[in-house]
């Protein structure tokens, strides 16, 4: 790649000059040269809001593909996928026991090197099979902290000085915290436990573009492009010559198509650094109910670096909930009665392990991946107690149900769940026997089941609450944040959860729908409401207001003090827009992105009535950095 073909790709700022660490001449030349797929991205883009689109005008669900058809960039027919008619990838070694992987950016906000790589050092040394570094929905956007991420995950893989002093520092302090809590220290020698966990990253979807890197000025730029060359440039040497797979998850995922735009990609990146084919291995995450109809179809297009599905509840729910955005009798209950053994979750959960247990043409299987567990244990004793206690119980049903494994929000958690797995003692559930996945019309109605559940008042306090924290907290650079709602501040009986954009989602999607679709309640409530009540804009906006106003009354612990004026008012705009609108707009985050950074309210309601509008008129989202040209602070 010459100089002139890297000169084409523009860097924000003076971030370049910042961060020549990661962005590299190598990484600028390698991105360039992935550019053209930029416009693929873009295509099968509009595609998704044409789908989208069409369903609501037509109001049809969502079906499964023709058998007949032909996968995209692939030669595989979707009869030979759903038969195991392709070839799969091996595990890796290094991927055969992932009882918990442990989730969480590699970043802080407003934060100094030393300081954000204790991240770094709590994953590698939690005793986690794998962790997931994310770049996408727990990684917040502010400022530069997608490029801090990236230097922060180099500087550990090099084992650079400054990381191994904090990971010591770190050490001590796990043990400190473990010997109250288990009665045993966790890290016996640091540095050897340094090495135990698979290093895994996350880039960002399809959908999304990056905030400090396009091509030649245009509008934007693919974020999954910069992600995955920044970290596989940047890390491969360090990690092959370790002995360590390459591995990424991919989000959002929504058909086969896109698996196989995804695969194209990476395939081109192995080309360009002459790291032989499909060396880079992928996980993808199933949060979407479009590609719920498509498991196979996606397993084949990756074909011999697939090694996973994960089943991620928040994302999902969202999905299903936007797919059947038309659909009047589609409403969903209180979000705490949405569990994994919920109608459609049940499901969804049993498609993904009959999916995965179905063979190759080599007899292959591949790994499941169970769900997020969120609780942390910090609170009362009696608190600590039942949130671990169901921790434990919902581990156990998935290690029941067939998963080889599952995820934890923080890494305190991977000493109370990764005891579910070491009793069973088998490294995975590697083609463990399940009844083969069907694709019929009785298939396509469970994957919508709604089951009778609380929608109450509550749930609607709950459901405000929780997003209008969690938008504030975006706007702080905390895109993962442990949150409660406002009637629970100061009880330590009743744990934070770890929340990440998925979760303010689905929150904002639920008030939607029962707000549009015209929801009964289902029990009284001290508002004034009875059951069989709608649920009015009336009330929403009642309610609204009241939930803002707890949470600009609450102590610093829970609501910062300098957000109260700034990004929490920003985020009740944005709650406001979204769940009052007529049209369903199809992406939260867009809402996020268009006012990060920006701290005066008139600006932030002129940007978001920018995007509403844009989407109204040509259905289209404005997904670039507005500030991009601006100096970067």
């Amino acid at each position: 790649m010459t100089t002139q073909h890297r000169s084409a790709v523009e860097v924000r700022a003076n971030l370049g000059a910042t961060y020549p660490d990661v962005l590299t001449p190598q990484a600028l030349d390698l991105i360039a040269a992935l550019a053209p797929f930029d416009a693929e991205r873009r295509d099968v883009m509009s595609a998704r809001l044409a789908r989208r689109a069409a369903r609501a005008r037509d109001q049809r669900p969502v079906g499964f593909l023709d058998a007949s058809a032909t996968i995209p960039r692939t030669n595989l027919s979707v009869e030979d996928a759903r038969a195991g008619r392709f070839t799969g990838s091996e595990i890796p070694a290094d991927l055969e026991r992932q009882w918990i992987q442990g989730t969480g950016p590699a970043a802080r906000p407003h934060a100094t090197v030393e300081k954000s790589l204790r991240n770094v050092a709590y994953a590698l040394l939690s005793g986690a099979d794998g962790w997931m570094f994310d770049g996408e929905d727990a990684l917040g956007q502010l400022s530069t902290m997608s490029l801090d991420n990236q230097r922060n995950l180099k500087l550990a893989n090099e084992d650079d000085r400054l990381f191994l002093t904090v990971a010591e520092d770190v050490a001590r302090e796990m043990n400190t915290w473990s010997s109250a809590a288990l009665g045993r220290p966790i890290v016996a020698d640091w540095r050897t436990q340094l090495q135990f966990t698979t290093r895994i990253f996350r880039a960002r979807g399809l959908h999304l573009d990056d905030r400090h890197v396009r091509i030649s000025a245009e509008r934007g730029f693919s974020a999954s492009i910069v992600d995955v060359v920044l970290y596989v440039v940047n890390n491969q040497e360090r990690l092959r010559a370790a002995g360590s797979s390459l591995v990424l998850y991919l989000p959002k995922i929504q058909t086969a198509d896109e698996a196989s735009l995804w695969n194209d990609m990476l395939a081109a990146v192995e080309g360009h650094l002459g790291l032989g084919n499909s060396v880079i291995k992928t996980y993808v995450l199933v949060e979407q109910l479009e590609a719920c109809f498509q498991l196979m179809e996606i397993r084949a297009a990756l074909g011999r670096r697939f090694v996973g599905f994960n089943t991620g509840r928040w994302d999902y729910i969202n999905s299903v909930a936007d797919a059947l955005a038309w659909d009047r009798s589609f409403v969903n209950p209180n979000i705490d009665a949405i569990t994994m053994t919920y109608g459609y979750m049940r499901h969804y959960e049993d498609r993904v392990r009959r999916a995965v247990n179905t063979p190759d043409a080599a007899g292959r299987t591949a790994l499941w991946q169970g769900g997020m567990e969120p609780n942390i244990p910090v609170g009362s004793a009696a608190g600590v107690a039942s949130g671990m206690q169901r921790a434990i119980a919902g581990a156990t049903r998935e290690q029941q149900a067939g998963a080889s494994g599952k995820w934890v929000a923080h890494w305190k958690m991977v000493h109370i769940v990764r005891p579910v797995w070491e009793r069973a003692g088998q490294a995975n559930q590697l083609g463990r026997s399940f009844p083969p996945l069907t694709h019929t019309p009785a298939d396509a109605t469970a994957l919508a089941e709604l089951e009778p559940a609380p929608r109450t008042v509550r749930g609607a306090r709950d459901l405000i609450s929780v997003a209008l924290q969690y938008g504030n907290a975006f706007g702080q650079g905390m895109q993962a944040a442990a949150l409660k709602p406002a009637d629970f501040f100061g009880n330590d009986d009743v744990l934070y959860l770890m929340e990440d954009m998925a979760t303010g989602e689905i929150r904002l999607s639920i008030l939607w729908e029962w707000l549009h679709k015209q929801a009964r309640l289902t029990a009284d409530d001290e508002v004034g409401v009875k059951a069989g009540d709608l649920f009015t804009e009336e009330l929403f906006v009642r309610l609204l207001g009241e939930e803002h106003d707890k949470l600009r009354g609450a102590a610093d612990k829970d609501v910062h003090a300098n957000s109260k004026e700034t990004t929490l008012p920003i985020a009740r705009a944005i709650v406001d827009v979204y769940v009052r609108d007529q049209v369903k707009l199809p992406w939260y985050i867009d809402l996020l992105n268009i006012t990060l950074g920006v701290h005066d309210l008139a600006e932030a309601e002129r940007r978001i009535a920018r995007l509403r509008d844009s989407f109204h008129d040509t259905g289209s989202r404005i997904t670039e950095n507005l500030d991009f040209d601006a100096p970067q602070a």
